[in-house]
């Protein structure tokens, strides 16, 4: 038996670092007090989400990762707390730009980091003007929470991410994300799809998902705004929501697995002994044209 408790988090931006942060540790104090040992905060959750629109003037708020005051500020937190703790961060490296997740163990050390693979680019969620997609690969840690899996908001739209973290040994897969109103649509609600694709990923692999989302309405300067519609979730290792959120509420969920007994019956099932990668080769094109097999 390895229990491990993992909490999601919900917050809206307040228009500024120092207030965003305070409310962020606020909710990881009040997860950790509760037993949390990982704790999941939202995508970009120390700003607002300057990606509804394009303006250059916001590049300039990326940071290198050497010295990034908010990687700083939550690592020490981590390390206070003896919590796991994901910080999604606007990297700077050079002249490339970042959508990063620095992965802090419950130690305060930087384990490594994550950027961003899939960079959406619509209206309301801008994101190819100001990030490079991410060149690091999807990637496992192994924390004192266990090994964990992360990729960041669109990439939870790809089967493929979830999959790969999978096989490299992941035991939890996490989401932090910034998602909610479809300008092209203003009708259309995306909030269940979007929960049941990544509920999706967590019945596929076996193995438990948290996603954690970020609530309330936020403006660009020309005027365009998006609505966020929160909806954080934990899903258990069938893809069953064992806690949501709402679209309005600010607050943390906690869940407790064992590690142990979700390994034991993802084994059982055979899944990933009986995957034949020679026979995917499809998945290596964009237009689903195996050039390997024989025409």
């Amino acid at each position: 038996m390895r229990n491990v408790t993992v909490a999601i988090t919900q917050m809206a931006s307040r228009n500024d670092w120092a207030k965003n942060c305070d409310a962020a540790e606020a909710l990881v104090r009040k997860a950790a007090k509760e037993g949390a040992q990982l704790i999941l905060l939202q995508e970009l959750f120390d700003g607002d989400y300057f990606c509804i629109e394009q303006h250059a003037k916001f590049i300039a708020q990326a940071e290198e990762l050497a010295r990034h005051r908010t990687v700083k500020r939550f690592a020490a937190l981590a390390k206070e707390l003896g919590v796991v703790l994901p910080v999604s961060v606007f990297e700077r490296a050079n002249t490339a730009h970042y959508n990063t997740t620095v992965i802090v163990d419950a130690d305060g050390r930087e384990l490594g980091f994550y950027r961003k693979t899939h960079i959406p680019d619509g209206r309301g969620y801008q994101e190819k003007f100001y990030f490079s997609p991410g060149d690091t690969g999807f990637k496992v840690w192994e924390t004192a929470a266990g090994k964990i899996g992360l990729a960041i908001c669109w990439d939870q739209w790809f089967p493929e991410t979830a999959r790969a973290m999978a096989l490299m040994g992941a035991e939890i897969l996490l989401y932090p994300t910034a998602i909610g109103s479809e300008p092209p649509n203003p009708g259309y609600d995306s909030s269940t799809h979007w929960q049941n694709v990544m509920r999706g990923h967590a019945a596929a692999n076996i193995m438990p998902l948290m996603a954690s989302n970020r609530i309330g309405m936020e403006t660009a300067p020309d005027g365009r705004s998006d609505t966020f519609y929160g909806r954080s979730f934990i899903a258990d290792y069938q893809g069953e929501k064992v806690k949501e959120m709402d679209r309005t509420e600010e607050g943390m969920r906690l869940q407790t697995f064992d590690f142990d007994a979700v390994r034991e019956l993802r084994q059982s099932w055979g899944l990933f002994r009986d995957r034949r990668p020679e026979m995917y080769g499809a998945l290596m094109t964009l237009d689903g044209r195996n050039r390997s097999a024989a025409v």
